[in-house]
């Protein structure tokens, strides 16, 4: 059974995440690489270790490399006025969101320790958040033609994504992941073409609006992380969860 050393970096700027997160890439690439030539050699592997990160960041904009600048509603001026970061990125999928009252998660696994399909991959994303959801009460569904996690419309609702998934592979490791929206401040959406999906039928979600009150994130950690170990069947390498004891947002 494979190993992932968990950690939740709590409120961290983007940039920074995103460091880590090449590091530990590349940390991962390694052992894979060794192993290999190791293999070849007839000689002793290592055991592979992967990451699951879980993190806030202060109010950011990142636009995938599919994505349009022009799905960006603001200035960088008026981006620079009301305090936020905007980064272009390579992960898939268009432009997203990332803010305090969100879940983002962000696996760094060697697929080829688990299974190399990255569509199988994607909806273990999805499943993951839908099986959380179903612990509150809420139906999460996939929508056809579109990645990430939706709830059903209503009659006075429309179709609205309460989570999305954006991803980057190299040598099947995984890097970048998922936004869950949990008491997230909405109208931050409004500055963008979320995902480049401007359809009139569709619309942005969070737990604490379809709930109607303020969902304890910490609890949706734990019940997120475990159902993530249940799918992909691994353990974790230390079952707590390292937090960074400060909060960063300099």
């Amino acid at each position: 059974m494979q190993k992932v050393v968990f950690q939740d970096l709590g409120r961290i700027r983007y940039q920074e995440a995103w460091d880590l997160q090449e590091a530990r890439l590349q940390e991962v690439v390694g052992r894979k690489l060794h192993n290999r030539s190791q293999r070849k050699a007839d000689k002793p592997e290592i055991p592979q270790s992967h990451y699951l990160l879980f993190c806030e960041h202060p109010p950011v904009y990142t636009l995938g490399k599919s994505g349009s600048l022009e799905h960006l509603l603001l200035s960088e001026a008026d981006l620079k006025a009301q305090g936020f970061e905007f980064f272009k990125i390579n992960r898939g999928g268009d432009i997203t969101y990332h803010g305090p009252g969100q879940i983002v998660g962000y696996p760094i696994f060697d697929l080829d320790e688990f299974f190399t399909d990255i569509h199988k991959y994607v909806r273990y994303l999805e499943e993951a958040v839908i099986l959380t959801l179903a612990s509150y009460g809420i139906t999460g569904m996939r929508e056809e033609g579109y990645t990430g996690v939706w709830l059903e419309a209503t009659a006075q609702k429309p179709k609205r994504k309460i989570c999305a998934i954006g991803v980057h592979l190299k040598r099947w490791v995984t890097m970048h992941g998922f936004a869950f929206n949990v008491n997230t401040n909405l109208s931050h959406f409004e500055h963008i073409i979320p995902c480049g999906i401007a359809d009139d039928d569709k619309a942005v979600t969070s737990m604490e609006a379809e709930l109607g009150y303020t969902v304890d994130i910490e609890e949706v950690k734990t019940k997120l992380r475990t159902t993530f170990a249940q799918l992909f069947e691994y353990e974790y390498a230390d079952a707590r969860a390292m937090k960074q004891p400060t909060t960063k947002t300099h």
